[in-house]
């Protein structure tokens, strides 16, 4: 099993900046990729970006790409998910998620979910 604890979410104006950070526990060793969602009241769980846990090979979604970058720190076992220029519609709980495949953009293809991070852009 993995666990992942999720932390940095927070109330930021519009035009704003956010840190999140996913620290990953357990059988670190299994995962091949982590990623974030993000889940708004209402809609469905929404990818937003994921990374190859060896290679550093990064996707983003066409909606917060040029905005938002993921990274990783391997001997951390942590992930980031730096989010610059922040907007209103970024409002959502965001969930780190982790699977030992390559990485995928459907949630439901995702093994290990943390609790999630709410973040709150004011416009």
């Amino acid at each position: 099993q993995v666990q992942l604890v999720e932390s940095g979410g927070g109330l930021v104006q519009a035009g704003g900046s956010l840190r999140l950070s996913c620290a990953a526990s357990g059988r670190t060793d299994s995962i091949s990729a982590m990623a974030w969602f993000r889940q708004a009241p209402g809609k469905e769980r929404e990818f937003v970006s994921a990374v190859n846990w060896r290679s550093g090979i990064t996707y983003h979604a066409d909606s917060v790409k040029g905005r938002f970058t993921i990274s990783r720190d391997n001997a951390k076992n942590t992930v980031y998910l730096q989010m610059n220029s922040l907007q209103p519609e970024d409002t959502a709980v965001y969930h780190c998620a982790a699977r030992p495949g390559v990485l995928r953009t459907s949630a439901t293809l995702w093994d290990y979910w943390g609790q999630g991070t709410q973040v709150t852009v004011s416009a």
